[in-house]
């Protein structure tokens, strides 16, 4: 698929919290939090809402691209957590980028921490002429289980990103290959229970509540991954027609800090051609791609010519991945 990112944004909500002031909120030791989870510090939104959030990162990545809403024929959402369940987010989004009704498409799309990936992928399939808008946007720091799971908790931060595509007439720029592979043995390892149809607010109101929180097995993640993520990524990279020395820069998805160190040695990519932000800004679900890709390309890490393989894990279970000529 010949296409090009032409720009990218990323946003974040005013208040930083060190995982000091968890420990101080949840009475642990100091520095308990940042032991339990590598995480230092994240953004947490406290008037900001996820549109709000969505809405500058893509106005960032329009300036980036030096193009105006109105240019704009497409809007893809993905986020893993939607602002409500009807309608889809996307369509507010626009509204508020001040695209016209009827003057562009939008809907949302979802593999939870991969939709941003997913929702490249769908942009360029449906490009002709006009450029496209892809965000993903994240409120992670909502029904987190502090009280009984803080490692868990303390993993997540708030953010948003987005980037706009276009067809890349006249350049090299393509997506090379892509690929996913889903294993739902490990469906119930990871997710939020509630909200959806499965369980009756009205019917099974303690039900319902009990499941409210995030859970996550981080045991049965790291077995499932440490079993196929390898073989995963050297299928992708054939795919691609790349070596494993030809990737110039590698843009995961930001689980955790341990998570990413387990990446790297399963893949053998060298440290410094990885994107790792999960210290300083948490999970931030499905923006952690698209905000780690905005901080490279405005760290001059990404530059035409190179060849940059997205990659991630997401809840469900599914491994995803992206091979980028840019």
């Amino acid at each position: 698929m010949h296409v090009e990112i032409a720009g990218t944004g990323r946003a974040l909500p005013a208040a930083m919290v060190p995982s000091a002031a968890f420990d101080r909120r949840l009475g642990l030791p100091e520095g308990r939090v940042e032991a339990l989870t590598g995480v230092a510090t994240r953004a947490v939104c406290g008037t900001e809402s996820q549109i709000d959030l969505a809405v500058a990162a893509a106005r960032a990545a329009l300036d980036d691209a030096g193009l105006a809403p109105r240019d704009i024929s497409l809007v893809i959402g993905a986020s893993a957590v939607p602002y409500q369940p009807i309608p889809a987010t996307a369509p507010l989004v626009m509204a508020r980028l001040g695209i016209a009704d009827g003057e562009a498409a939008a809907f949302d799309v979802n593999s939870t921490c991969l939709s941003f990936l997913t929702g490249l992928e769908t942009a360029a399939r449906m490009l002709k002429d006009q450029p496209a808008l892809v965000f993903s946007s994240e409120l992670a720091s909502r029904a987190l289980p502090w009280d009984t799971a803080p490692e868990i908790a303390g993993l997540f931060g708030d953010g948003a990103a987005a980037a706009v595509l276009r067809p890349s007439a006249g350049s090299t720029a393509r997506i090379a290959a892509s690929l996913m592979r889903s294993y739902p043995s490990a469906y119930g390892a990871c997710g939020i229970g509630a909200g959806g149809t499965r369980f009756d607010f009205a019917a099974e109101p303690k039900a319902f509540r009990a499941h409210a929180l995030f859970a996550m097995d981080g045991k049965e993640l790291f077995r499932l991954a440490s079993r196929h993520f390898g073989t995963f990524v050297a299928d992708l990279l054939a795919r691609a027609g790349w070596t494993h020395g030809q990737v110039d820069l590698v843009i995961p998805h930001q689980a955790s800090p341990a998570a990413l160190a387990h990446m790297i040695r399963q893949t053998g990519f060298p440290p410094d051609r990885v994107v790792q932000i999960a210290a300083t800004c948490g999970n931030q679900i499905a923006a952690s791609i698209p905000f780690a890709l905005d901080l490279a390309r405005r760290e001059g890490r990404v530059r035409p010519g190179m060849r940059v393989l997205f990659l991630g894990t997401s809840a469900g279970v599914s491994f995803g991945g992206l091979a980028l000529e840019v």
